[in-house]
């Protein structure tokens, strides 16, 4: 190539300094566009951690680490939380099951307004399941206002009691389990059912070796985020006045809101962040080696 050649291929110093200007904003783009969600999430989520941990190393006499993690209320407190959100989760995952095989797999006249009932309660506040709850079982409510005409007693008082709340959760948090089965019952393959009843398996046994095997990702889904949900509810458990069921939650707005010992809830605070994280990290191990044990996983 001769030296002619080369000066032709050389851009004038002009353009290739309009060059240089033009790479650096393209350069900078993808930085441009992950520093806006990570100032976001910084200022959303990780600031106000910072805070409570702050606030929770600056506590003093019952305020401190040891005395508020040695608390008889704290040990109470979060065993109440587990019995609940465990007792609410199993109890969503049962419902929710079979709710969810109903709309799919058995067909009845008013099944589809039935599904937007259930997706209807994911849009409405927690304490609006609640007041229901009060208007239909509580001492003056409904149904102990027929039983009283008839036998001349108010037999139901559960509402203030942990089987109150998890029947609460239960009705709310239940639809959070219904919506991922359906979305996995509808992209299920026909043909291993047909294959299944054709080669004479009864429907518990389809049910039971082809259709809940395919929904255990969805089932692990809707149970860790119920799970996630009722660890951290505190509408429920504050409408329904039950005044001896104390929660994390709840023992954080006690301690935080009427007592006013900022660093003592601080501190119950990140023991919940803590387990929620821990739920969630758990969940996430679990969910991958499912999926990279599932046949055609990676």
């Amino acid at each position: 190539m001769s030296t002619s050649d080369v000066l032709a291929r050389t851009p004038p110093p002009i353009e290739q300094a309009e060059l240089q200007q033009n790479s650096t904003p393209d350069r900078w783009r993808p930085v441009a566009w992950v520093a806006a969600p990570l100032l976001i999430v910084l200022v959303i989520a990780v600031y106000p951690l910072i805070r409570v941990l702050t606030e929770s190393a600056a506590g003093t006499g019952q305020s401190t680490w040891r005395a508020v993690l040695g608390s008889e209320i704290f040990l109470r407190a979060l065993a109440t939380t587990a019995e609940i959100a465990v007792c609410s989760t199993v109890g969503c995952l049962v419902l929710g099951t079979f709710l969810a095989i109903v709309l799919a797999f058995v067909p009845f006249p008013g099944s589809g307004l039935v599904a937007r009932l259930i997706d209807t309660v994911l849009a409405l506040p927690s304490f609006l399941i609640t007041l229901a709850f009060t208007f239909l079982y509580g001492s003056a409510g409904a149904v102990n206002a027929a039983i009283f005409e008839v036998t001349g007693h108010r037999p139901l008082n559960f509402l203030a009691t942990p089987a109150g709340v998890i029947a609460a959760e239960i009705t709310f948090f239940t639809p959070f389990v219904v919506r991922p089965l359906l979305a996995s019952f509808t992209v299920m393959s026909r043909d291993q059912l047909d294959v299944a009843a054709s080669l004479g398996a009864s429907p518990w046994r389809v049910l039971r070796t082809v259709v809940l095997p395919e929904a255990v990702p969805s089932l692990m889904a809707g149970g860790s985020l119920v799970l996630l949900l009722t660890l951290n509810e505190f509408g429920i458990v504050l409408f329904t006045g039950a005044k001896d069921v104390v929660t994390l939650p709840m023992l954080v707005y006690t301690r935080g809101i009427v007592s006013f010992d900022l660093p003592g809830a601080a501190v119950i605070a990140t023991v919940q962040v803590l387990l929620s994280l821990t739920l969630y990290g758990g969940y996430r191990l679990v969910f991958a080696r499912m999926t990279t044990s599932r046949p055609g996983g990676r």
